[in-house]
């Protein structure tokens, strides 16, 4: 009887069947980067039309103005009577208009499009299937809406207070009360207000966010929350609710303009900081939650 060979032992290979656990793992890990989305992001047409809006902004203020003059000056002069002071002036005026509706859509716009627009492209179950991890994509998509939303925040008020400068000065604020502040002590107050904008918008990225986990139409998602925004605004006016507007997401949406007196009452701003915050982390949760048992089909 011819001896039976046996081959000896040859121990796995690197990329072999045992080392497919650890690889699938940092796949999944590595997967939807967040850099890749950013750029995404960037390129983008609603990003590009976002800034240019943010850029082309000041430079009608500085046009209606100019159109504008009368020359009269008001007995009780308001934000807009003094928008033509200084830089300072015309920022605060920019701020004080864009607050109710234009930042609004900004942060609606970057947070209620980022999921729904994967669906209506047929790629989300592929991302899903790539793998990726859905409560990755939710992360990834929402850490990607809220830098946008920020930066953008962040750019309107520091370009303006740019054109406005060079067209009005970089002279110190003028308040409708005739207090001033210097252009030092006005932009600390100014990082102030952009850090509440930023908080107190927080609610308004949530909603879309949050209806845009049960939708495939970005318009939905986009119009739903600014709609919302709306409702809140028209039930804030009316004066027989009382108390009960006070838990309003916008109630407080100006409550910035409190760092601009000489005294800073923080009071208000940190009532509007803690409603947001509470609107917020209850209307992600609910997203997480409901995306994470979703069929997803599209």
């Amino acid at each position: 009887m011819t001896a039976t060979t046996v081959p000896p032992a040859v121990p796995p290979a690197e990329g072999s069947a045992g080392d497919r656990p650890d690889r699938a793992t940092a796949s999944v890990r590595g997967s939807l980067p967040l850099r890749a989305e950013i750029l995404r992001q960037l390129r983008r047409r609603r990003t590009i039309g976002v800034f240019a809006i943010i850029a082309v902004l000041p430079l009608v203020l500085l046009l209606a103005f100019w159109l504008g003059r009368d020359g009269t000056p008001s007995a009780t002069p308001g934000f807009v009577d003094l928008a033509q002071e200084s830089g300072a002036n015309l920022t605060v005026f920019a701020l004080f208009a864009s607050t109710s509706f234009l930042v609004i859509v900004i942060v609606a716009l970057f947070a209620g499009d980022t999921v729904p627009a994967e669906a209506s492209w047929s790629s989300l179950r592929y991302l899903l299937a790539a793998p990726v991890r859905r409560e990755r994509l939710l992360r990834q998509k929402l850490l990607v809406a809220a830098l946008s939303s920020v930066v953008a925040l962040v750019v309107l008020p520091a370009w303006t207070f740019v054109i406005g400068g060079l067209a009005y000065g970089f002279g110190p604020y003028v308040g409708p009360t005739g207090d001033q502040l210097p252009v030092t002590t006005f932009g600390l107050r100014l990082l102030v207000i952009v850090a509440y904008l930023i908080v107190d918008l927080a609610v308004v990225g949530a909603i879309a966010f949050a209806i845009g986990t049960r939708t495939d139409a970005p318009l939905a998602a986009v119009g739903g929350a600014v709609l919302i925004m709306i409702v809140c605004a028209i039930l804030d006016s009316i004066t027989a609710l009382g108390s009960l507007r006070d838990a309003l997401p916008g109630h407080y949406a100006y409550a910035w303009a409190d760092a601009l007196n000489p005294t800073v009452d923080p009071s208000q701003m940190i009532t509007g900081a803690l409603w947001s915050v509470g609107y917020t982390v209850v209307l992600l949760a609910l997203s997480w939650w409901h995306f994470l048992r979703k069929d997803v089909t599209s």
